[in-house]
């Protein structure tokens, strides 16, 4: 959290982060435009900023417009997410209220927030061991962080108007018009890496692995049930991801652009991340990246704690948290199993690109009761690797060999730890050639890697960052240091009776035809029993009907150029390897194939 200004109450103050990006955010993944350019709407190919247009008149650009409001109000709230530039919004609407000439009087919640150090004992039972990777899911609420003179605040009648900013201003019990700040996750850790944020309730920033820590854990736990709470009383919801600029619309037209896309196909706004296993794929067959960067590791395709979704109107640009269309339309999104998830959507598509990088470590995943009981978790990792693309040679790591000695092979494994030693991985662990299209089976607890030269879709149940790494190829991260080892947590789940010909029986999926029809076959790719989602494979050559049958659907294009989904009249282009989901309201589509060859779209979908 940004400290607050030493000189609040001036009337003219100079902008403190607009003239210089690089210093308050560390990535080369480019900030979202204030406006869509014209370039975007003829691209080709993979889009990293789909959005939904929302008509004329709905999104408002610049402080100047969101100030005209705050003056109809006389009393607002300016509440919002961590990683929010909250200073610079002080200082941009202030300026503008000043030369207006209104009387304004600010609380800055900033001000009434407990001592450091009784926040923090607050915190330390959530973060346990300062050198651990993980924590538990916190109960607490940003209310006690707060003293209670926050709650009581009165306001002050010798003022043309009242203003409350800052993290916690709907804690107040003021009626009053609320705006809430909203910022993508990823926006809140290039800032984070940057060093320009800290965790709530603390002055100074800190080692971006134990910041990340305590957001996941701590900060983003109580500020999402913060939000959730303010819901019904918020009035405008406004992107805080570009210091100095903001674009904002009423809550009205969120609800109505979310409506839209609960009962049709969209996209969440994708991003990318360099890994020291990271690969060469993505920036050859994904148009648009940085191709400076040293290399893709990740695309967060479909991981919606961390996804935004982008609206439009007159050209602005305003991106959300994907968690704003859940809890407004989770219903129809996931249909009959929507009283299960409630607004959490259970199912991830990222991908792993290893082309001419470096092997993931050797891994596996927590059981259910074993992610819930000692990192909070509802649901656990279980994961499939789908091969979208590999080198000749490429293998996939994938359950033990048949005559695996559980206690040997925790001996080599803490030996090569100790000692930086390498290991004959493939007399402990059975090694498959990949091939295109195959899919491997991960249900939790299962031991495997994918090797160099692998472009994996990744699909899975959404918990995604709870790996157990036991060996690691003696490799370093990018910054030359070694990745943490979690040996006593891997032997804690590890499932060793997933051995020798039960791993092909079990744990590589056996396609099936299930479904055809005049030049088109619907491929059932079974999962493991433990898995709760299933996977399909529409190929068709000109186009095919589906049904949702009362559940999402989460599809990508794996092998052609582009297809049209067509729900209800309304068609999308999707290039391929582009993520998109077609909700339960939407009830039935079309897909039809815009390339000369048989197109090929996966699906996933919650089993009944």
């Amino acid at each position: 959290m940004i400290k607050a200004l030493e000189n609040k109450g001036g009337n003219t103050i100079q902008n403190d982060h607009t003239s210089y990006e690089d210093k308050w955010r560390d990535s080369t993944q480019p900030l979202l435009l204030k406006q869509r350019s014209a370039e975007q709407d003829d691209q080709v190919g993979y889009n990293h900023i789909p959005y939904h247009a929302l008509g004329k008149g709905k999104i408002f650009s610049g402080f100047e417009s969101l100030s005209d409001w705050i003056i109809e109000q006389k009393r607002v709230l300016i509440d919002g997410y961590i990683g929010v530039f909250y200073d610079d919004v002080y200082l941009q609407i202030g300026n503008r209220l000043a030369e207006k000439g209104y009387k304004v009087k600010w609380h800055f919640t900033v001000d009434y927030l407990k001592a450091e150090q009784v926040t923090e004992e607050l915190v330390k039972p959530f973060l346990s061991h300062e050198k651990d990777v993980w924590g538990t899911k916190t109960n607490l609420n940003i209310k006690d962080f707060f003293e209670e003179e926050l709650f009581g605040l009165s306001v002050d009648e010798a003022f043309d108007i009242n203003i409350v900013i800052g993290i916690g201003a709907g804690l107040t019990s003021w009626d009053a018009g609320l705006i809430y700040l909203d910022i993508p996750k990823n926006e809140i850790q290039y800032r984070m890496r940057a060093a320009s944020v800290s965790n709530f309730g603390k002055a100074e920033t800190g080692p971006a692995f134990a910041m990340y820590k305590r957001f996941y854990f701590v900060d983003w736990v109580m500020l999402d049930k913060h939000r959730n709470q303010l819901l019904e009383r918020i009035d405008v919801i406004a992107d805080g991801q570009r210091a100095g600029e903001l674009n904002w619309m009423f809550k009205g037209a969120l609800i109505e652009g979310i409506r839209q896309m609960s009962h049709s196909v969209f996209r969440v706004r994708p991003w990318f991340e360099k890994g020291s296993w990271g690969g060469q794929w993505m920036k050859e067959h994904i148009k648009g990246l940085n191709n400076e960067e040293v290399n893709y590791a990740w695309s967060f395709e479909l991981i919606t704690p961390e996804n935004g979704i982008v609206f439009e109107s007159d050209l602005n640009m305003l991106e959300v948290s994907f968690d704003f269309l859940m809890l407004f339309g989770y219903k129809e999104v996931l249909g009959k199993r929507a009283e299960e998830f409630g607004p959490y959507f259970p199912i991830r598509f990222d991908f792993l690109d290893t082309f001419d990088g470096g092997n993931l470590s050797i891994q596996c995943h927590p059981s259910k009761e074993y992610i819930s009981r000692n990192f909070g978790e509802t649901i656990t990792q279980d994961e499939t690797y789908y091969i979208l693309d590999c080198k000749p040679g490429a293998e996939i790591y994938l359950g033990f060999q048949e005559d695996i000695d559980p206690a040997g092979f925790r001996a080599v494994l803490e030996e090569s730890q100790l000692n930086n030693q390498p290991i004959e991985v493939e007399k402990y662990v059975r090694s498959f050639p990949s091939h295109k299209h195959d899919l491997f089976l991960i249900p939790n607890g299962t031991v495997h890697s994918s090797g160099v030269n692998n472009m994996v879709l990744e699909i899975s149940a959404t918990p995604y960052i709870f790996t157990f790494k036991m060996y690691d190829w003696l490799s370093l991260d990018l910054n030359g240091n070694p990745r943490p080892i979690n040996i006593d947590h891997a032997f804690n789940n590890l499932r060793f009776e997933r051995k020798g010909a039960l791993v092909e029986e079990e744990l590589i999926s056996h396609p099936a035809v299930i479904s055809a029809g005049d030049g088109w076959e619907l491929i059932h790719l079974p999962t493991h029993r433990d898995h709760f989602y299933d996977i399909h494979r529409f190929e068709f050559d000109t186009e095919v009907l589906a049904e949702t049958e009362g559940s999402c659907h989460v599809l990508m294009l794996v092998e052609g150029t582009s297809v049209t989904v067509e729900v209800e009249g309304l068609r999308k282009h999707f290039a391929y390897a582009e993520t998109f989901i077609v909700p339960a309201a939407a009830m039935k589509y079309k897909l039809i194939n815009n390339g000369q060859g048989r197109a090929k779209v996966i699906k996933s979908f919650l089993k009944d």
